[in-house]
C-alpha cells in the first residue's frame, strides 16, 4: 500500500471515532506540554544565574575568608576576617598572571543626604573594582591610588541611591553621610537592576576600602579580595600561584587553610547545580505524562484492532499482506501521538510564557527541548502502536471473517 493511501486510510479510521482520539491524544498532548513548559522554566532560572555570574567580570577570581578554628568553634568562608590589605598587595606584586586586585570590605549602613535617608550596602574597594567587574560609570569618575592612601572621604553610588536620596537626579559634588562621616560623591554607577535572587544591585554605595575600614567599619582585616587574571587561559595558573602564596603566607596547608579561591566557572558549577537538579527532576515528572499517553494510545489501538476485525479479514482475503496491516495501524498510532505532540508544543509554549507573565519567572523556551519532546511523542506512538498493529497483521483471514 502506497505511503499517500495509508495516511488518508489512517485519517478517515481517526476521524470516525473524533472524540475518542481526541481525548487518546490528550495524554501526549499534556505530557509534551508539561515537559516542554517545565524545562523553559528551569532553563530560564538557569540563564538569569549565568547571567549573574556573567556580571562579575570577566576572567575573575574572587578570594574569599575561610574557615578557621579558635577555640574549639569552627565557622565557613566568610565566618572571620582572614585576609589582609597586605595580602591583596602581594597577589597584585608577585602573581604575574593577576593585571587587577579590589580589596573588598563589605557592611550595611545607614545613609544621609538632602535631609533624606536609607538603609544600603557599602562597599570598600580599590580603584581597579570597576574594571574588574566592567561596570561602567553613567556620570563622574572612580576615586584613584591617592583616594587609597590618602584614606579620602569621597564615594561612587548607584541609581537607587541617587533616586532615594537625590531627588533633583545630579549628585556629583554632593555629601553623603555615611555613619556620620561626610564623602563627597564623585561618580554614579550605570544601572544593572536586580539579581538572580531579587537583590537590587544598584542598592549601593563604594567607598575606598581604606577609608570603609578606618572611617565607616574600624576594622583591620578582609573578608574578601576580587582579582581579574590576565586571560581566560591564564585563569587556572593565577588560582594555583594565589593559592600556593596564601598558603606560604599564612602558613597553612590544604588541611588548615583560612582562605578559599573561586573562579568564575567554579561559581556558575555551584550556582547553577540547583537548576539544572530542578530542570532534570520537572522534566522526568513531565515525561512521566507522555509515558502514561503511550498506554493510552496502546489501549486505544487494541480496541480498535478488535472493533475492526472483519474489516482486517476482508483485506486479507481479498489480498492484503500482513505488513500491509502492520504498516496501517502502526501509522495511526503514529499520526495520533504526532498531532498530541504539535498541540503540546503549542500548550507548553504558550504555558511558559503565561507563567513568565503572571509570575515573572524567567523562561527560556528551548528549541532542542521543543524537537526533542516531538520527536519523543512520535516515538511514543512507534512503541506503544506497534503490539497493537502487529496482533492485527497476525490476525487468521478465516476468522476475522467469522468474527462479530
Amino acid at each position: 500500500m502506497r505511503i499517500g493511501s495509508t495516511l488518508t486510510v489512517s485519517f478517515r479510521a481517526l476521524r470516525r471515532n473524533a472524540m475518542r482520539s481526541t481525548l487518546t491524544a490528550l495524554g501526549i498532548i499534556i505530557g509534551v506540554g508539561a515537559v516542554i513548559a517545565m524545562v523553559s522554566i528551569g532553563n530560564g532560572a538557569k540563564s538569569m544565574v549565568e547571567a549573574q555570574i556573567a556580571a562579575l567580570g570577566e576572567n575573575v577570581l574572587l578570594v574569599f575568608s575561610g574557615s578557621i578554628s579558635q577555640g574549639g568553634a569552627r565557622s565557613g568562608s566568610f565566618g572571620a576576617g582572614t585576609l589582609t590589605v597586605e595580602d591583596a598587595d602581594a597577589i597584585q606584586r608577585e602573581v604575574t598572571t593577576v593585571i587587577a586586585v579590589s580589596p573588598e570590605v563589605r557592611m550595611g549602613a545607614q545613609v544621609l543626604a538632602n535631609g533624606l535617608n536609607w538603609s544600603t550596602q557599602i562597599l570598600g574597594e580599590g580603584p581597579d573594582y570597576l574594571s574588574i567587574r566592567m561596570w561602567p560609570l553613567s556620570d563622574g569618575n572612580m576615586f584613584t591610588d591617592s583616594d587609597i592612601r590618602s584614606v579620602g572621604k569621597v564615594c561612587i553610588v548607584g541609581q537607587t541611591i541617587v533616586t532615594q536620596l537625590f531627588p533633583d537626579g545630579a549628585p556629583i559634588g554632593q555629601t553623603l553621610r555615611i555613619r556620620n562621616q561626610p564623602f563627597k560623591v564623585v561618580g554614579v554607577l550605570a544601572a544593572k537592576g536586580l539579581s538572580v535572587q531579587g537583590a537590587d544591585q544598584d542598592d549601593l554605595v563604594i567607598v575606598p576600602y581604606t577609608s570603609a575600614m578606618k572611617r565607616v567599619a574600624r576594622q583591620t582585616m578582609l573578608r574578601s579580595i576580587n582579582v581579574q587574571a590576565a586571560s581566560a587561559e591564564a585563569i587556572a595558573v593565577a588560582q594555583a600561584d594565589i593559592i600556593a602564596l596564601l598558603r606560604q603566607r599564612h602558613r597553612t596547608t590544604e588541611q588548615t587553610d583560612d582562605f578559599t579561591v573561586r573562579n568564575q566557572e567554579e561559581i556558575a558549577q555551584a550556582a547553577t547545580a540547583t537548576s539544572k537538579t530542578m530542570t532534570l527532576l520537572l522534566g522526568a515528572i513531565a515525561g512521566v505524562s507522555l509515558l502514561v499517553g503511550g498506554i493510552g494510545i496502546m489501549n486505544i489501538m487494541l480496541v480498535s484492532v478488535t472493533e475492526r476485525t472483519r474489516e482486517i479479514g476482508i483485506r486479507l482475503a481479498v489480498g492484503a499482506h500482513g505488513r500491509e496491516i502492520q504498516l496501517q495501524f502502526l501509522t495511526e498510532a503514529v499520526v495520533l501521538s504526532a498531532f498530541g505532540g504539535s498541540l503540546g508544543i503549542l500548550l507548553g509554549i504558550g504555558a511558559s510564557e503565561l507563567l513568565s507573565q503572571i509570575n515573572h519567572w524567567p523562561t527560556l523556551v528551548s528549541p532542542l527541548a521543543v524537537v526533542v519532546a516531538f520527536l519523543f511523542s512520535a516515538a511514543v506512538g512507534v512503541v506503544f502502536g506497534f503490539y497493537p498493529a502487529r496482533k492485527a497483521s497476525l490476525l487468521d483471514p478465516i476468522e476475522a471473517l467469522r468474527y462479530e
